[in-house]
């Protein structure tokens, strides 16, 4: 069912409000189910809220591996699929980058994306029930994969889709075998505890530009240099069938892929459902539905 939005939060991480760049604590906590039973133990609790990420070394079976391999490349040559809003396209190669609201579109993602091998982990993790944020697939292909430049994913989210907090997490199940060498996901460990206040403004639309490379919402490079002194940079290898989970305000990118080797990932985002989406805090109107679901309904 879809909540109507609510308009009356205080804005507790403001950004794109100026011309400079600010780095505040984070308010709210990382961990909010210690005392929660569930799939995680209290060292890999412990790890998360150190960290602001954990691995699984396999997540899914070789039997689902290829058959979500085999939808991945359905999809990827489907016109109409490439035609729709929800998919995004390469600037230069018009290949396909990320194929959105795959949770709602196709049935075998669906299934997924509900299951409780993944639920229950963000609910102990988030310490309630979790709604779907966003879905997708993202291709990587080789040789012509592009990079996703440094930036928190909670920024984007308080910003355009209007999160109130960082109570939302993101699993990165991977589909290929993830390489130092084929632009597998960067972390710096630790940064999901300090929140950084972007400067300028958001662009109407932005998303149509921000999907495809992002501009706004991205830190300058001196306190992302600050940031990697700091935090260092943990590059996370891993074999097709593994996943990772990842805080909301992580600070992450991924390198582009050079190589020919692709490198493909489901990613989905679990927000609580005690942490819904309300108006936009810093642009003119909500992105669309695929970008940043405004259905609460609890998954699994």
């Amino acid at each position: 069912m879809t909540s109507s939005i609510e308009t009356t939060v205080r804005d507790q991480y403001p950004t794109r409000t100026g011309d400079q760049t600010t780095v505040t604590d984070r308010h709210d906590p990382v961990v909010h189910g210690w005392n929660t039973e569930g799939p995680l133990d209290r060292s890999t609790l412990q790890h998360y809220e150190d960290t602001g990420y954990l691995t699984i070394d396999r997540l899914i079976s070789e039997e689902e591996l290829q058959l979500f391999r085999n939808e991945l490349h359905r999809l990827a040559n489907d016109p109409q699929v490439k035609a729709d809003e929800a998919t995004i396209v390469e600037a230069k190669s018009d290949e396909v980058r990320s194929i959105f609201d795959i949770h709602r579109t196709n049935e075998i993602f669906k299934k997924i994306a509900n299951d409780p091998r993944v639920v229950k982990r963000a609910e102990q993790l988030l310490g309630s029930r979790v709604y779907i944020h966003q879905s997708r697939i993202n291709y990587k292909p080789g040789f012509v994969g592009k990079d996703f430049w440094w930036h928190s994913d909670f920024e984007t989210w308080h910003a355009e889709d209007g999160m109130p907090a960082p109570r939302a997490v993101s699993i990165s199940i991977s589909l290929t075998d993830n390489y130092s060498f084929n632009g597998p996901l960067m972390i710096m460990p630790g940064s999901h505890k300090k929140y950084i206040s972007c400067a300028g403004g958001t662009p109407e639309d932005n998303y149509q530009k921000s999907l495809v490379m992002q501009g706004a919402g991205t830190p300058d490079k001196y306190t992302l240099t600050d940031f990697a002194d700091q935090y260092g940079v943990d590059v996370l290898e891993g074999p097709a069938g593994g996943a990772v989970m990842f805080d909301s305000n992580c600070m992450h990118a991924s390198n582009g892929n050079v190589t020919p080797y692709s490198r493909s990932n489901v990613f989905i985002v679990y927000n609580s459902v005690e942490n819904t989406l309300v108006e936009p805090f810093s642009a003119p109107g909500p992105r669309p539905e695929f970008a940043g679901s405004t259905d609460f309904t609890p998954a699994g």
